[in-house]
């Protein structure tokens, strides 16, 4: 099968790769629909993620069939169509009971596909521990509303729950990028007071007064006052740190009012350091981590109720063929792409 694949720091190829088969009685087989590329993705390519193997088909976003299942599945049959989360969880270990899947202690827990294992940039994929890794699309769902339930949209759903968002809460989300618009739309299902979106970009922050009438939009520039304009209290309530700069970062804790949370989401480059003398006295919560996508179910129910709509964010559609098209398009963030689906060939 064709497969882009991770061959060094700094270069991906489109190869020719044996089909997956199941390997394990909990592995799930499912011939790929539609996938997408993750800023994550780049963060392999580009060697920040240490842990990322050498060889490994890439990509963890993606839609699919099943085609094959190992004797202990219990919840999937060849022919379900399903939504593949961004971990792998055995959903017996302690962190996998507290619902921390990001941290399950089995060799293949947490984020594997497409960093450890092979992943979905190609036309089939293993699945392990498919009944935890696995969700039904409801139907009258598209591939398109689905796609983004395993990792973005799971992201913004955990970001949104850690965050603690109280109705008439003001919330500062920084990054209108792909993880940002998602964030943002699970952030809203939480009734919060004033909204406010922190991009640089103008074509996003555009995107966002388009898409989401009544969130506030700013550049980082002016976002100190800003937020402090439009909050009651000195600044917002809850700040989403998911832009993934030092600037970013040190704007976070500067735009949070005392006694505020900040929810770092954002995977960086580099370390970040808290400047403790300066916030001395703000009495700031920090939330940090990788996402526990154990809600992807919810949160397809959710699209199935219209109460989420992922489908704007796919901007641009290329072939398998074409990744690598699409990779140049999705990196240099050309012709006003958001995220890209790639659609498996027939």
């Amino acid at each position: 099968m064709l497969a882009y694949t991770y061959v060094e720091q700094g270069r991906f190829a489109f190869l020719e790769k044996p089909r997956p088969h199941v390997e394990g009685p909990e592995d799930v087989v499912v011939r790929v629909t539609l996938a997408s590329i993750c800023t994550s993705d780049l963060h392999i390519k580009h060697g920040s993620v240490p842990r990322a193997v050498p060889g490994v088909t890439v990509g963890h976003e993606m839609v699919g069939v099943v085609e094959e299942v190992g004797e202990k599945v219990r919840k999937f049959a060849p022919g379900d169509r399903v939504a593949v989360n961004v971990e792998t969880f055995c959903g017996k270990c302690f962190f996998c009971r507290q619902g921390y899947v990001n941290n399950c202690t089995d060799p293949q827990g947490g984020w594997a596909l497409g960093c450890r294992i092979d992943g979905g940039q190609g036309e089939y994929v293993r699945v392990p521990y498919g009944d935890q890794g696995l969700s039904h699309i409801p139907q009258g769902v598209t591939d398109e509303q689905a796609l983004l339930a395993g990792d973005l949209l799971a992201t913004g759903y955990w970001a949104a729950g850690i965050a603690g968002i109280q109705p008439g809460e003001s919330v500062l989300i920084i990054g209108a990028g792909p993880t940002g618009l998602c964030t943002l739309q699970c952030v809203l299902l939480c009734q919060p007071g004033v909204v406010m979106v922190c991009e640089k970009d103008p074509q996003r922050r555009k995107f966002v007064e388009e898409h989401y009438p009544g969130v506030l939009t700013v550049a980082p520039e002016g976002a100190e006052e800003f937020v402090k304009t439009h909050t009651p209290h000195g600044g917002a309530g809850r700040v989403l740190e998911v832009a993934g700069s030092a600037d970013s970062f040190q704007l976070a804790w500067k735009c949070a009012r005392p006694n505020g949370v900040v929810t770092v989401v954002a995977l960086y480059d580099a370390p970040q350091v808290l400047p403790l003398p300066e916030m001395y006295g703000k009495n700031l919560t920090f939330q940090t981590g990788g996402v526990d996508g154990c809600h992807v179910d919810d949160i397809l129910q959710l699209i199935a109720e219209g109460k989420l709509d992922p489908r704007p964010l796919i901007t641009h559609t290329f072939p398998l063929r074409e990744i690598e098209k699409a990779y140049e398009v999705f990196e240099k963030r050309e012709d006003g792409v958001i995220k890209v689906a790639i659609q498996m060939e027939e």
